[in-house]
């Protein structure tokens, strides 16, 4: 039963709790995650600091002039203009910029992944070692996460962990400058979409707007605490759930108060590209509704479906 609240959950529950708390955890993210698709972390352990700074950091990157910013457009990492993305079969470009981060992977580790390089802006020295952490910090978080998921569908624990470890993850930074009174009717900051990933893990916004679509079919406001995290299941959990962990609908409003700057920075938690969303055996019931696929394939597909790759 829905609440019109979206869940707070405390993920020191699960990595501090005992076995009935921990169980406890798991029942209700995957409750949180089917009726709403969305929850609220806690206690989470993402230092309050580190998210401060790279707040901080978001806000003096997008400051940059424009032709200084663009110098740092490599494609899928680096820097991405403004209303370069648009939501799958939208029309209308959305009304943000942003700023992506991939994984490093260790320099004695070689894995089957190439990942492009990272691109950093040489004006703020500062960007790259907190980005860096940040990354890190969420992946953890996002793999405790899917730890906690696993035996509720019918899966060992560490199950997610070989198929994340060099995933092609990556964290978002996203600036949502004020709506110009030039705006083409029907443009949004971010219109309505689910995401492509098995998780996204979200620092809570510097900003109102997002929006969840609820079951009911009304539009829910997701806030919290600047603190916080906001996770929320994707497309490719969904695939491999055969639909019992749905991806949500969700969007970013243009403001109905203050016109000012809204920062956010979502970590889409991805597996790599090898990985198959073949649906997982516990949740096939009367029959796969997906087509075997994998997660490379999956991903191509859709960057190419909301304009970031042809």
């Amino acid at each position: 039963m829905t609440t019109n609240r979206v869940p707070e959950l405390s993920l020191a529950q699960f990595t501090g709790g005992a076995p009935a708390a921990r169980a406890a955890f798991s029942d209700a993210l995957m409750r949180g995650l089917q009726d709403y698709g969305f929850v609220i972390l806690t206690d989470h352990g993402v230092p309050v600091e580190l998210l401060g700074r790279a707040y901080e950091l978001a806000e003096q990157v997008f400051a940059l002039p424009d032709a200084a910013k663009r110098r740092y457009a490599a494609g899928l990492r680096g820097y991405t203009p403004f209303g370069t993305e648009h939501a799958k079969d939208s029309r209308h470009p959305d009304l943000k910029e942003f700023w992506q981060i991939g994984r490093e992977p260790p320099a004695d580790i070689e894995i089957d992944e190439e990942l492009p390089p990272n691109v950093w802006p040489a004006e703020l020295p500062g960007f790259q070692p907190t980005f860096l952490t940040l990354f890190d910090a969420l992946d953890a978080t996002g793999r405790t996460l899917l730890r906690a998921l696993a035996p509720r569908l019918g899966l060992a624990e560490d199950h997610f962990d070989p198929l994340t470890r060099y995933g092609t993850s990556i964290l978002r930074v996203l600036h949502y400058p004020p709506v110009g009174d030039d705006v083409a009717a029907g443009c949004v900051r971010s219109a309505a979409h689910e995401d492509i990933n098995f998780l996204t893990i979200m620092v809570a916004a510097k900003g109102a707007g997002l929006e969840l679509l609820d079951r009911d079919g009304s539009w829910l406001p997701v806030e919290t605490d600047p603190t916080n995290l906001i996770v929320d299941s994707g497309d490719m959990l969904q695939r491999l759930t055969n639909g019992r962990i749905p991806a949500t609908t969700h969007r970013v409003v243009n403001p109905a108060g203050p016109n000012v700057s809204r920062y956010s920075m979502p970590f889409f938690m991805h597996p790599a590209s090898a990985v198959p969303l073949d649906v997982l055996p516990s949740c096939v019931g009367d029959g796969a509704k997906y087509p075997p696929i994998s997660a490379g394939e999956f991903l191509a597909e859709r960057l190419r479906e909301i304009g970031l790759a042809k």
